[in-house]
């Protein structure tokens, strides 16, 4: 689509727009002449009082136009965010009318759509205001606002018991038994990287060690601890051994409420790795299968079956937190199989389970390979059947989060029984605390709510290059430092 920009350079609002609303579109820039199949205006002028926005936006034969006022504040701060949200739902408004669909989420084209609801708790206001809010002004359907405000309020909730001093820490396994169709995390085959492993968790230990000695000194609080990857459980019993063993005598773990490890593949459980996880205090892990159809796991590249999830639950049946994820629109998957699926799942009696919309990624084989996925109304006919019949046996939402290039344009939601919530889930989504991340491809975040500033260390993507760079975590916590000290 062509975008002329008129008295304002507001491009990744717009960007931001065009994706949400027409999946796929690449934006151009420069003059518009309406002849063209394919194009929107947006036009800013503003006094010292007030904002306009008009956008005048044709496709496929049908043009509109919309038009706000946005009253402006008086802080700098605070008008080009009056500005972005009035640009945002300016383009929003001029879509609908022409495309005549009103995507669930309205205009928003953020990560974390109820982080607004929070902001709105925290500020004194209900929770009925905070719903209307994303209704009136985000246009918002009415579902998606009750869904967002019912998560909302469990990080503000969360907030309210966090301390500036509370982190979280994270650790990184970027290695899998292989690779999934679906996936485009930097993440490797055991089969062809086996020779990076070993070298890999030494770095990793030495890491968490040096870590865990500074956030002594600077009097951190450890909340929460999350093995992830990849696949951690592609470890070892020994290497895993060494890195919880590293986690645990380096940090101060008083006021570590949790510890989570994703083993998420079936075809990585064992007794030995699970009894080790069990004696270095892990009280939460995911079995993570994604589908219950062995044809849709065959087809996204997944060696283990249905069965085999089966014999994994049974072995990881004595941990206190068991979590499942699904994912809705996998290749081959029906709303009819989902539905056989996610009935399976709750018939398991795990008490979290984790409803997922396909991302399209760049990268992953069912784009490069133009795999077959279900269209967004199937989609939307799984997350339909998920969230009453996940009510319906106990279960409620307690976070959710968004991705670019959904299926749809929907969410993933993550879904408990009362009082079994993953408390890393839910600070690092609506980022309420800071958290450590250790390993390659991860990111650090530091986060201070009181002065509103979030600070990003990123670092090295790569496996080979995270073990021949460790002068780059000294840098890391030389900020880390500076940012709490």
């Amino acid at each position: 689509m062509k975008l002329e920009l008129r008295g304002h350079e507001e491009r990744y609002t717009v960007e931001q727009s065009l994706l949400n609303l027409f999946p796929g579109e690449l934006p151009t820039y420069g003059t518009v002449t309406r002849e063209e199949s394919s194009w929107a205006i947006i036009e800013l002028s503003e006094t010292a009082a007030q904002a306009r926005i008009t956008v005048e936006l044709s496709r496929d034969g049908k043009t509109a136009r919309a038009e706000r006022v946005e009253p402006l504040p008086e802080t700098a701060y605070e008008r080009e965010g009056v500005r972005r949200r009035g640009i945002g739902r300016c383009f929003y408004d001029a879509a609908v009318k022409v495309t005549g669909t009103r995507p669930p989420w309205g205009m928003l084209s953020g990560v974390r759509p109820d982080k607004l609801v929070t902001a709105a708790l925290l500020s004194g206001r209900t929770e009925a205001e905070a719903a209307r809010m994303l209704e009136d002004v985000y246009a918002v359907t009415p579902t998606r606002a009750a869904l967002a405000t019912q998560t909302g309020k469990i990080a503000y909730q969360t907030a309210l018991r966090l301390d500036k001093r509370d982190i979280a820490v994270y650790v990184g396994v970027p290695f899998c038994p292989t690779r999934c169709a679906y996936c485009s995390f930097v993440s490797q085959s055991v089969e062809k990287s086996f020779k990076l492993v070993g070298p890999y968790v030494e770095a990793l230990t030495a890491e968490i060690r040096e870590g865990g000695a500074l956030a002594r000194r600077l009097g951190l609080r450890v909340r929460a601890f999350y093995m992830g990857g990849g696949t951690p459980t592609t470890l070892t019993p020994e290497q895993l051994d060494a890195v919880l063993t590293a986690f645990e005598t380096s940090f101060d773990t008083s006021y570590c409420e949790e510890r989570t490890v994703e083993a998420g593949r079936p075809d990585t459980i064992t007794p030995e790795k699970l009894s080790v996880l069990r004696e270095r205090g892990v009280d939460r892990v995911s079995v993570n299968p994604q589908s219950m159809d062995d044809g849709v796991l065959k087809a996204i590249g997944r060696r283990h079956t249905a069965a085999d999830v089966e014999r994994a639950l049974q072995i990881a049946s004595g941990f206190r937190h068991v979590n499942m994820d699904l994912i809705a629109g996998l290749p081959t998957d029906t709303p009819e199989g989902f539905a056989k699926t996610l009935r399976r799942c709750i018939a398991f009696g795990t008490d979290n389970l984790t409803v997922h919309t396909l991302a399209l990624k760049k990268g992953s084989r069912v784009l490069t390979e133009g795999l077959t996925i279900p269209d967004a109304a199937s989609v939307g006919a799984m997350l339909d059947f998920a969230a009453p019949t996940l009510r319906a046996a106990g279960y409620a939402p307690y976070y959710l989060y968004r991705q670019k290039y959904m299926s749809g344009s929907f969410e993933n939601i993550g879904w408990s029984v009362p009082g079994a919530e993953c408390l890393y889930n839910i600070v690092i989504m609506s980022e309420l605390c800071g958290i450590l991340s250790f390993g390659a491809g991860g990111s650090t975040k530091l986060v201070d709510r009181d002065a509103n500033k979030i600070q990003r260390l990123f670092h090295p993507k790569y496996t080979e290059e995270y073990i021949a760079r460790p002068e780059k975590r000294g840098a890391d916590f030389e900020a880390i430092a500076a940012f709490y000290g």
